[in-house]
């Protein structure tokens, strides 16, 4: 039996090939570990183009063009600079859709308007506007970092599941 993690990141891959729809991402805090789910599952590379480990402002700026005014003014965890990762890594790649996570795993870095588990993650289609959504995680650092992948992919899914009639 796979662990949640590899089965969501399995049913995210059916869901993109069905909508034949190509995936990019740009991590910080999770450092790769979407990526690492993804390209566990054979076949991913039909629907996984690239991810983007930015860990530091610089690679966030230099990768995917956020601003530095924006990192200056509100942070590299903030919805702003999510928002503006997602839309590099989508002007950075071939991919139809994206997703972009930034956020403080600890044990440090937290501050009391944004503690550590603070997380924001965003998603954007080609053409469209992206959206932002801020999530607090608790736990350890390994912990907070797990949850942010589930989190990420149960998102990613649910984002592309066709609409339900009435």
């Amino acid at each position: 039996m796979h662990d949640p993690i590899y089965l969501l990141a399995e049913a995210l891959g059916t869901r993109l090939k069905t909508l034949d729809l190509r995936l990019a991402l740009a991590e910080s805090c999770t450092g790769g570990g979407i990526a690492k789910a993804i390209t566990d599952v054979p076949g991913s590379s039909g629907w996984f183009d690239r991810g983007f480990v930015t860990y530091s402002n610089d690679a966030k700026i230099d990768m995917l063009g956020v601003k530095p005014e924006t990192l200056a003014k509100v942070g590299a965890v903030s919805e702003e600079a999510a928002l503006e990762m997602v839309a590099g890594a989508l002007t950075h790649s071939h991919a139809d859709v994206a997703l972009a996570v930034t956020g403080i795993a600890g044990p440090d870095g937290g501050t009391p308007t944004k503690p550590v588990g603070t997380v924001f993650i965003a998603w954007q289609a080609r053409g469209a506007v992206g959206v932002c959504l801020q999530k607090q995680f608790s736990g350890d650092r390994q912990s907070i970092r797990q949850q942010a992948t589930l989190f990420c992919l149960q998102q990613l899914l649910q984002w592309l599941e066709p609409p339900t009639s009435p």
